[in-house]
């Protein structure tokens, strides 16, 4: 079987910074409030006045990044996988939008996937899969979110909107014959038994009419939360994946050369690093630049980490992730 590497990794992100300062002009909040929850300095929106953009457009040039560092054109690619909360439309979804703009050919299936902040994970289990099951040799794996048009920046909305970020990134996956590297293992989880604790519950297919301005009064457009069971859940979960897909590799923490984790809250990652006995050396965090950008979370701060030179031949990567639904998971990577 061959295995699934890394070629090549990629990210965008829109050039309007929105600072925690800015954010406070609009509801009730503050920088000090902002930083001491989540470790979050700023982040990027769209500028619509500017440069309207959907998640599909921002995919879509990190999607070109990664395909440039690869060294690889559009006509190989024989796989899309691509993971978003916020697609550009209700239908059809943003795989094949992405296609057209890429100019990728006919024929070439596009899979998308709803699994929110865990998106990245899923899609790269399947890429394992597909590749070392020799179905597509090579997989552009996209995660991909403009959170900003879907926010309420006012006082009833102010825990979840001071979060959100826009952004896409994207990694190119492609079988090869070197035993001394690849996707060693993914482990992913779910209970939807936790599914109205972070959630959009308008529209629903499950109401007639879907939306009526009643539901928009009360802010059911807008994503909610319950914190404090999201940070007691994510902190327990992540740390579980990574503990089971290190053991089943029989890999101690200590061997690992860098834990990227989902980019939701730098309290839960620090806690995460804590419970696994990390050093501060061995976990890359940048969601003070962008916020938490779902599914973009874990490719993006992946590909500043390759930037930076932090990951090299041979070094064990592990990437964990916890969210809606809820999902979660980890994986294990020889780089």
């Amino acid at each position: 079987m061959p295995n699934a590497v890394f070629l090549g990794t990629g990210h965008f992100v829109p050039d309007c910074v929105v600072t925690n300062e800015e954010l406070a002009e609009l509801m009730d909040t503050s920088d000090e409030w902002i930083q001491q929850r989540t470790g979050i300095q700023q982040r990027r929106f769209v500028d619509f006045d500017k440069e309207p953009m959907g998640a599909s457009d921002l995919g879509t040039r990190a999607a070109r990044n990664a395909l440039d560092a690869a060294g690889m054109s559009t006509d190989h690619v024989d796989c899309i996988i691509y993971a978003t909360l916020s697609p550009d439309k209700a239908f059809p979804g943003d795989g094949v939008l992405v296609q057209a703009k890429l100019d990728i050919p006919a024929g070439v299936p596009a899979f998308d996937i709803r699994n929110q902040c865990s998106g990245f994970l899923y899609g790269l289990q399947m890429a394992n899969a597909f590749i070392r099951q020799g179905v597509y040799n090579n997989v552009l794996l996209i995660g991909s979110e403009v959170h900003s048009s879907g926010l309420e920046f006012a006082d009833r909305g102010r825990e979840v909107s001071v979060i959100f970020g826009d952004g896409g990134a994207a990694a190119v996956l492609g079988a090869s014959d070197d035993n001394e590297r690849g996707v060693l293992g993914v482990t992913l989880h779910a209970d939807g038994r936790f599914a109205e604790v972070l959630e959009t519950s308008c529209p629903s297919s499950a109401l007639n009419p879907r939306v009526t301005k009643e539901m928009l009064d009360t802010g059911a457009q807008y994503p909610r939360m319950q914190g404090k069971l999201v940070f007691k859940n994510a902190v327990q979960r992540m740390p579980e994946a990574v503990s089971k897909v290190l053991a089943e590799h029989d890999v101690e923490p200590k061997d690992i050369k860098l834990l990227i984790p989902h980019q939701a809250n730098l309290r839960i990652s620090e806690m995460v690093q804590r419970r696994l006995g990390l050093r501060d050396d061995q976990v890359f965090n940048n969601i003070q630049k962008y916020g938490n950008t779902t599914a973009a979370s874990i490719p993006l701060a992946l590909d500043e980490a390759v930037k930076e030179g932090r990951l090299q031949k041979g070094d064990l990567l592990v990437l964990t992730a916890f969210g809606a639904g809820f999902t979660w998971g980890a994986a294990l990577v020889r780089w």
